[in-house]
């Protein structure tokens, strides 16, 4: 009994005592591993269920995804800190000096944690009013990218590089989704001063209807090619502006494809696309002075 001599242990009551106490100990976190794993299973199951209703509704789908990882966080915070507060129970300190200790600590840090208390009460809000959802495109703070993760204090997105960046969200303060209903992929074309204006804008027409005709494509687009006309007289260039409707996340796609076509439908009817260059004027020539 010499190892229970060491351990402060006098005898076997207190001995017992202290195996019903790890019991406890570790019944209170086999059953906080469960409920953490049944909140899971919950939730996903939830979402699932919400999701088959809202099956041809992507906005729906994505703002369903996004507030099931939000509640999948509360839930782990939740039980974590009802397992604490147990272990503490079980191990004989008391609860309510903690709590006032911390009151304490927590009005000397406060001044020091406005930033974070900003920060979830920003995402409170943002989440309220489902400004960004997860695998939306946004921009926020001067970063961009697609969204992977939402929570009350932060946001993680992951850029067209593949870097990662987590925004604060007591740092947002202006939201740009670029994912919401719907897109419009943009197109600026450039000719050469002499070609024919109308003829250009009819083969920008053509090559718009066969990106509808594409089996692959035209699910993608939402209305025909819009032409807005001469945007600018440039240096080297007339420039016409032009686009299209598509699906959220699909402008990028659908403005490389267009550019593709739109440059091999100019090579074949000899349209200029310019570059640019200076034009050199030369003068008559004049006859050479007599030495």
């Amino acid at each position: 009994m010499s190892w229970l001599t060491y351990l402060g242990i006098e005898n076997p009551t207190e001995m017992l005592a202290l195996v019903k106490t790890l019991l406890r100990i570790f019944v209170i976190v086999g059953v906080a591993y469960f409920l953490n794993r049944l909140s899971k299973q919950l939730i996903v199951k939830l979402r699932d269920k919400l999701n088959a209703r809202s099956a041809d509704n992507i906005e729906e789908i994505k703002r369903l995804n996004t507030l099931s990882m939000v509640l999948r966080y509360i839930v782990t915070t939740v039980i974590l800190a009802i397992t604490i507060v147990e272990i503490l129970h079980e191990l004989g300190i008391s609860i309510a000096p903690v709590l006032a200790a911390a009151g304490v600590v927590g009005l000397a840090v406060g001044f020091g944690a406005q930033s974070l208390v900003k920060d979830y009460f920003n995402g409170f809000f943002l989440l309220l009013e489902n400004q960004i959802r997860k695998d939306d495109v946004v921009e926020i703070a001067n970063k961009s990218g697609l969204v992977e993760e939402i929570t009350l204090r932060y946001i993680k997105m992951r850029d067209y590089e593949g870097n990662v960046h987590y925004v604060p969200n007591g740092q947002i303060t202006t939201v740009t989704n670029r994912s919401r209903d719907f897109a419009y992929a943009v197109m600026d074309i450039r000719v050469g001063y002499d070609e024919n204006i109308a003829k250009v804008m009819q083969i920008m027409h053509e090559v718009g209807a066969s990106i509808l005709q594409d089996a692959q494509l035209r699910d993608k687009v939402l209305d025909k090619l819009d032409i807005a006309g001469v945007d600018n007289l440039a240096e080297s260039a007339v420039i016409i502006r032009c686009r299209m409707k598509v699906r959220p996340l699909e402008q990028w796609t659908i403005k490389r494809e267009y550019l593709k076509r739109i440059k091999n439908a100019f090579d074949a009817q000899q349209i200029e696309i310019p570059f640019p260059h200076l034009t050199v004027y030369q003068g008559p020539a004049t006859e050479p002075l007599a030495a």
